[in-house]
C-alpha cells in the first residue's frame, strides 16, 4: 500500500484486509485518506478538523515517530467508501473551540447516509451536546433515508436522539435509523495501530 511510513503502510494493508463497505475513521493524518483508499478500493470523503496548523512538519516527523506526533500529525476525519457511488458529501463545523469538531455525511447511491464525528473530548457534557446538533443536522440532511452514524464520540453513555444504537466499545459506537443489525456488533484486532479498538456493525435494511 501506498502510505508513507511503516504506520501508514501497516494501517492500510490492515484496513484493506477487512471486509467491510464503509469506514469512518477519526484523527487521521489528512494526507492518508487518498492513499487508504487507493489501497482498499474504496473512495476517500475527508473533513478537515483540528490540529492543522503545522502540517508539513507534522508530516515529515508523523512518518518516522508517529508515537512523538500523535493526534498533531492527524487533523482529517474521513468516510471510505467501497463499492458504490455518493451523490452528496456535506459537513457541519459543531464547535471551534476547545478544539474544531466537524460532523461530515456523504449518502450513498442507494440513498443511505453515513456520517463520522469526532466529539469534543474530556468533557461527556460538551460530547453529548456535539451528539444533538449531529444528530439535528443528519434528521435534516437525510429526510426519511436510512442513516448510520458513527466515529469516537468520546462518552461511554452516548445518546443520538431518534437513532438506535447498533454497538460500540468503551468511546467508539455506531448509531442506526432506518435499519436494523444484521448480526451482533463486534471489535476486530487493532494489532497497535491505534490507541482505539475498531468497532464493525453489520447492518442491513429491514
Amino acid at each position: 500500500p501506498d502510505v508513507p511510513g511503516p504506520l501508514g503502510g501497516a494501517f492500510a494493508a490492515t484496513l484493506a484486509a477487512w471486509d467491510w463497505d464503509v469506514a469512518l475513521l477519526q484523527e487521521v493524518p489528512p494526507w492518508w485518506p487518498p492513499q487508504l483508499a487507493r489501497a482498499c478500493g474504496a473512495r476517500a470523503f475527508t473533513a478537515p478538523t483540528s490540529r492543522g496548523q503545522a502540517l508539513p512538519a507534522a508530516r515529515v516527523l508523523a512518518a518516522r515517530r508517529p508515537d512523538l506526533v500523535k493526534s498533531w500529525g492527524g487533523g482529517a476525519n474521513a468516510i471510505l467508501l467501497r463499492g458504490a457511488g455518493a451523490t452528496a458529501h456535506v459537513r457541519l463545523r459543531l464547535r471551534l473551540t476547545p478544539e474544531r469538531r466537524v460532523l461530515h455525511a456523504v449518502r450513498r447511491d442507494d440513498g443511505v447516509w453515513l456520517a463520522n464525528l469526532h466529539a469534543s473530548a474530556h468533557d461527556a457534557r460538551r460530547a453529548q451536546a456535539d451528539l444533538e446538533r449531529a444528530s439535528a443536522a443528519l434528521r435534516r440532511w437525510a429526510g426519511d433515508e436510512p442513516v448510520v452514524f458513527g466515529g469516537d464520540l468520546n462518552t461511554r453513555t452516548p445518546v443520538v436522539p431518534g437513532f438506535a444504537h447498533a454497538g460500540g466499545h468503551v468511546l467508539d459506537h455506531v448509531f442506526m435509523r432506518g435499519l436494523e443489525l444484521a448480526e451482533p456488533a463486534v471489535t476486530l484486532p487493532r494489532a497497535g495501530l491505534s490507541d482505539h479498538v475498531p468497532v464493525l456493525a453489520t447492518l442491513r435494511r429491514p
